[in-house]
């Protein structure tokens, strides 16, 4: 398994439907990165970078019950769907304003700051060794967040 597929899987391991998000195409998205001809090259990296942005997205959302989270989740899991970058592009910018919103209300602790930086490393990265980094950086990352605070909280 990548650590592209391990991320995904450790993401959404929590998601009671996992398959929803997981499909083979997603779950292929990294390797068919990797094996895209040159005028591939940009819309698959662009499949890859919503994978990665799914997979903080989630964690985010499953760290805090942040429902922002979840609603920009949906939007670049419709993006996955699409089959040219101008189609994501036209995805994204249609629900602009949840990304607006998204960074407006959102109150996170320093787990979801490490997270958010993340993300943002994630729409910013513009090469396979950035994505990479961002990759690995979650991966080690994930396993030492608390999800269980807010719980511990009300006890």
């Amino acid at each position: 398994m990548s650590a592209y597929q391990e991320l995904l899987r450790t993401a959404f391991s929590r998601v009671p439907e996992p398959g929803r998000y997981l499909s083979a195409a997603t779950l292929a998205a990294y390797t068919d990165f990797e094996r895209a001809s040159k005028p591939d090259l940009p819309f698959r990296f662009e499949r890859v970078r919503l994978g990665v942005a799914m997979s903080l997205l989630q964690v985010l959302a499953d760290l805090g019950d942040h429902e922002e989270s979840r609603q920009v989740l949906a939007v670049l899991h419709r993006a996955l769907s699409a089959r040219s970058t101008s189609e994501i592009d036209t995805i994204i910018q249609k629900d602009a304003k949840l990304f607006d919103k998204f960074y407006t209300n959102l109150y996170v602790n320093e787990e979801g700051e490490q997270l958010l930086h993340l993300f943002e490393r994630t729409l910013d990265a513009d090469t396979k060794p950035l994505m990479d980094g961002v990759i690995h950086e979650a991966l080690g990352l994930i396993p030492e967040l608390d999800f269980d605070h807010d719980d511990e909280d009300e006890e």
